[in-house]
């Protein structure tokens, strides 16, 4: 019974949510997430600015899709058009909001 407890105490410790990993720049965060694990932009976007601290920011990106937008285009040099930034930071802001 003990081994089962210890077995379960193990179990849930891994299943604990850890900090995500902090990036210097939000370029090193897109770069990492688009080129090691093929996401596409929005995706990307939206993942470094929820999840994952900017050079020790929290929220980096911004809390209105206007910062979020003017965050990405002096931080973020890609192939992303006006319109899918706007889109990534539109989705951003929904998401943090839920």
């Amino acid at each position: 019974m003990r081994l089962l407890c210890i077995g379960l105490l193990f179990a849930f410790a891994g299943c604990h949510d850890h900090e995500h990993e902090g990036f210097d720049t939000f370029q090193a965060c897109f770069d990492d997430h688009t080129m090691e694990e093929n996401l596409p932009f929005q995706e990307a976007v939206v993942v470094c600015c929820l999840d994952h601290p900017i050079d020790g920011k929290k929220e980096a990106c911004g809390v209105t899709a206007p910062e979020c937008v003017t965050y990405l285009t002096a931080n973020l040099t890609s192939s992303g058009t006006t319109t899918e930034v706007e889109a990534a930071c539109d989705e951003y802001i929904s998401q943090k909001g839920m």
